[in-house]
Formats: structure tokens, C-alpha cells, sequence
């Protein structure tokens, strides 16, 4: 009689040799060089997260970036800022490439740096010496002085608040010629020179104005410029009334600690304006930014204010697609989110004195609710060491609630090829295996040829040919338990990008593409300069 324990063991050795050990020392696959540069670029915040610090991320990036060519650099930026959403990574992709290609990084320093927050990032990157200089050099300082110089009013005040450096601070480095009489009456303004108060921007005049006669009304400038003064409740009202959607999600406690919400009608006003929905349209908000800002809701903000936020994550989700086969027909979709120890560090990394409440945990669970939602049949499997099986949702209940939910259970470590274990016991047949974790798989950690992720999904396969499995990373490491091929594709960040990316992969339009190929076909192009509303 044949070997069974021999014979069972080749169904593993059709997996590819692991070639790596991740962080927590399980068998892994490397990344390609171009493939670990996406992935830290859009999940690193270049903070200590649960394995890796922050140094270790700016070196595996650094090295990363040495590996690939100009362009496909360059492209990588624009993805991480238009798609990622991300502000460090990109303008420190921006810094490198300052060194190599002056003439590429001026064709896509309006889509990266496109906002004053980016602006200073740069800058204070390409200071600090990490990408090799300490000075700015010609170029890079031209596309700075264009940059204050074609700025709208709006813009340059937002890029006024902040340190380290201060818009002034830049202005000082790189010595603008202003193109007409406001300009330079703002930059002498900014850096505290002399200027005719006459030729300053409406805004600023009337800034000026109210901090010599505080009965005035506010100025129409940002809040943070305001509160660098004595405010009262009234003067907190006014700037709550005025205030933009990101604005308004982003200081929700402020406004409860100085009163806001016990002034009549503001609170009805506030949830109004977080739950309508062309606004909501209008931020640009990602499920990401409403999450954090429900968590981090304090008691003091009002129930009707945190109900307006779960309504705007309906509206924020609403374009998640139904997951479909190529043929149209509905998928059976498999979310398996990891609930695991590490899954409880900061999505975004440690940071002395501004860590985040938002957990990876959370994310895995609102990605897991997000696509049960728009695909109600959908299996949702929270694992660990093991699947967790006490655990139900309904597809019905608000996104937060389920979220919750799925952050509420799990705790031990980490096994990725847990759930498809138990598909395989099951039988089940699936279209599509939709991974959300941060792969460092090591329960599971095996002597042999590959991983029993691997081992394991080639069993599902041998009963669901058809069927594709997608790994979503929300850390910045750089290894994967599914070596990517046709069938498996490994993504990274926690946009809402990730669902349209998903989606395409599902129905085949990929084409077996990697994220990579996708990445690689960005034109590197100039349009118009555009900002985020939250970074203004």
C-alpha cells in the first residue's frame, strides 16, 4: 500500500519554496523589491507599529526605492497620494527621487505635493539628510518657489498652521520673488517684515483686524489660526457653524469641550451637515477617516452627532461594489479578518503623544462589514490561532455595529491558513477568499517546502478552480503568506481603493495583473493642483 503519509505531503510541494520568515519568524514570501515598495508606501506612516519601527521602515523603504527605476518610483508617489491618501511616504518618495531625476519629480510634484501640509513634509524631509543632502539644492527649490507662488490665498494660509517647519520657515529657506503686491505683502506678513497691511489678502486683513477689535466678526480663515487666541463659546458656535465636513469630523470633542453642543440647535446642525451626503461626496471621505472619528468620540459628544457619523459611512461605502464572477453572476465571497494580537497595534503606527485609537483590528472588521454589506451572502471569518465560530453578523446592521462587532472578539495569535482549513473541512465552494490581516502568520509555521496558507488554498483550488484569493495588508512589511501568481493577488493600504481593486480582480479585468502592473500603468502627467479637503 502507497505511503498516505508521503502522498499527502506532495499536495504541500506544489507550493512555491517559502524564501523568507516574517517578523514573528513564521516561513513567508519575500515581496519583489517593486511589490515592498507599494506595500510600505501605502501603509506606512513611518511610526512604530506592533514589529517594526519606525527606522526599520524608512530603511526597508530606502532600500526598496534603490531597486527600482525612476519612473516606476515617480508613479508609486502619485498612487500613494491620490489612492493611498498617505502624506509621508510620498513626499518621501518625492525626496528620492529629488536626487536622481529633477526632471521627473518636477512632472509630478503638483499631484504629490499638492497641498501645504505636503509642502512642508517635503521640505523638512529633504533637510533632514535621510535621502542624502541637507539642503534643498536648485531644482527642488524652484518647484518650492513656484509652489508659494501660485498657491491660492486659501491654500497658503492652511499651509500658515504647523511647525517643524512653519510655512514661514520655508519661505526663509527658499526666498520667493512674489509675483504682485498681495504676495509679497503676505510673505513679509508670514515672516514678520514689514508690509503695507493694505495689499495683504482680504482674509488676512481681516484676521489682523479682529485681533485688534475681537467684537468683529471671525475671519474667514482656519480655525487653528483662531484658536491661538482667547475664544469663547460664542466665538467656538461661530467656527462650528462655518466649519467644512473634514473639519467638522475631525473636532467633534474640541467642540464638545468648549460648549458647542449645549448651544440650541448646534447639535441638529453638526449631525446635518456630517450626514449629508453630497457633502460627504464632497470631502472625499474614506471609511477610514469616519471610523477613526467615531472611536475616538468622546462621551461628551452627543448620540445624535455619533449616529450622523454611521450614517455617513453608509453613504462613504455606497460606491463598495457588489463582488461579482466574470460570467455576472453574484460571488461567494470568504472575508477572513484576522482578530489576532498584533491586530490590536495602531493602524498607523505609535506616536508619542498622537497615537491613533483606530487599530488594524478595527480596519479588518470594517473592510469585513463594508463587503458584507454590499454582499449580504458573504461568509465572514474572524481567526487567530483558530476561526472564531461564536461570532454572527447581520448584513443588515449598520457598518459600525458589525465592526464592532468583529473588534470585539480574537486576541491570541496568528494563523492565515486557519480559514481556509476550515473551508477545506467544509468543502465549501467559493469565488473569491478576500484575506484582511497583517500576515504575520506563525502558528501555523511549518518545516517544508511552502506555507500552509499555500498548501492550503491549493486544496481549494483543486475543488473550486475558478476561484481567486486576495491578501490585504494593512502594515508596512514586506512579505506575503500567498505567493502571488494568475489567482492570488496581494494588496496593500485601508482606502477605500482597495474595494474597486478587489472588485476588478474578482470579475477577471485584471487579467492576472499584480498591483504592480496596475501601479505601472499611471501616466505621469501635470493637471491642475487639487487638495484634499482634510489637508487644508
Amino acid at each position: 500500500m502507497a505511503n498516505k503519509t508521503l502522498f499527502k505531503s506532495l499536495r504541500g510541494a506544489l507550493a512555491p519554496k517559502t524564501d523568507t520568515v516574517n517578523e514573528a519568524g513564521g516561513n513567508a514570501y519575500a515581496l519583489s523589491a517593486q511589490a515592498a515598495l507599494v506595500q510600505i508606501a501605502v501603509t506606512g506612516c513611518l511610526n512604530q507599529t506592533f514589529y517594526a519601527s519606525a527606522e526599520d521602515q524608512l530603511e526597508a523603504l530606502m532600500n526598496r526605492a534603490a531597486q527600482v527605476d525612476d519612473t516606476f518610483l515617480a508613479q508609486v508617489a502619485i498612487y500613494a497620494r491620490e489612492h493611498g491618501f498617505m502624506k509621508d511616504t510620498p513626499a518621501l518618495l518625492c525626496a528620492i527621487l529629488a536626487g536622481r531625476n529633477s526632471a521627473m519629480l518636477a512632472e509630478i510634484f503638483p499631484r504629490v505635493i499638492n497641498s501645504g501640509k505636503m509642502l512642508r513634509n517635503f521640505v523638512q524631509i529633504m533637510r533632514s539628510g535621510v535621502t542624502g543632502r541637507k539642503s534643498l539644492g536648485s531644482a527642488p527649490k524652484r518647484l518650492v518657489q513656484n509652489w508659494l507662488n501660485t498657491a491660492s490665498e486659501r491654500a497658503l494660509l492652511s499651509a500658515s498652521v504647523g511647525q517643524s517647519p512653519s510655512l514661514a520657515d520655508v519661505v526663509k529657506m527658499v526666498h520667493p520673488k512674489p509675483p504682485d503686491a498681495s504676495r509679497t505683502a503676505f510673505f513679509a506678513w508670514l515672516i514678520g517684515k514689514e508690509f503695507v497691511a493694505g495689499d495683504l489678502p482680504q482674509a488676512v486683513q481681516e484676521f489682523e483686524a479682529w485681533k485688534a477689535d475681537r467684537s468683529l466678526p471671525l475671519p474667514k480663515v482656519p480655525f487653528q489660526m483662531l484658536t491661538a487666541q482667547e475664544l469663547g463659546q460664542a466665538e467656538w458656535t461661530q467656527i462650528a457653524t462655518n466649519a467644512s465636513w473634514q473639519m467638522t469630523r475631525m473636532n467633534l470633542n474640541t467642540f464638545a469641550r468648549h460648549g458647542v453642543f449645549e448651544v440650541p440647535g448646534m447639535t441638529e446642525r453638526i449631525a446635518e451637515r456630517l450626514a449629508d451626503p453630497q457633502e460627504v461626496e464632497r470631502a472625499r471621505a474614506f471609511p477610514y477617516q469616519l471610523m477613526a472619528a467615531f472611536v475616538n468620540a468622546s462621551e461628551q459628544v452627543p448620540s445624535h452627532v455619533k449616529n450622523a457619523l454611521q450614517t455617513a459611512m453608509e453613504f462613504a461605502l455606497a460606491n463598495v461594489p457588489a463582488i461579482t464572477r466574470p460570467d455576472g453572476a453574484a460571488a461567494k465571497v470568504v472575508v477572513c479578518a484576522d482578530v489576532s494580537g498584533s491586530m490590536r497595534s495602531p493602524v498607523s503606527g505609535y506616536r508619542h503623544g498622537a497615537t491613533s485609537t483606530v487599530r488594524c483590528v478595527d480596519v479588518a472588521a470594517l473592510v469585513a462589514a463594508a463587503v458584507l454589506r454590499k454582499n449580504r451572502d458573504a461568509l465572514v471569518l474572524p481567526f487567530e490561532n483558530q476561526v472564531v465560530e461564536t461570532l454572527e453578523l447581520n448584513p443588515r446592521d449598520a457598518i459600525m455595529t458589525n465592526a464592532k462587532k468583529l473588534a470585539g472578539v480574537g486576541g491570541g495569535g496568528t494563523n492565515c491558513s486557519a480559514p481556509l482549513h476550515w473551508i477545506n473541512q467544509r468543502k465549501q465552494h467559493v469565488d473569491l477568499v478576500f484575506f484582511v490581516s497583517d500576515n504575520e502568520s506563525w502558528v501555523d509555521a511549518q518545516r517544508g517546502r511552502g506555507t500552509k496558507t499555500m498548501e492550503a488554498w491549493n486544496a481549494i483550488k483543486a475543488r473550486c478552480p475558478n476561484a481567486k484569493l486576495v491578501c490585504l495588508d494593512i502594515q508596512p512589511y514586506t512579505h506575503t503568506q500567498a505567493a502571488e501568481r494568475e489567482d492570488i493577488l496581494n494588496v496593500g493600504g485601508f482606502s477605500d481603493q482597495v474595494f474597486q481593486i478587489v472588485s476588478a480582480f474578482a470579475q477577471g479585468e485584471l487579467r492576472g495583473e499584480t498591483l504592480v502592473d496596475t501601479i505601472g500603468h499611471i501616466v505621469i502627467e501635470t493637471p491642475p493642483r487639487a487638495s484634499r479637503e482634510s489637508d487644508q
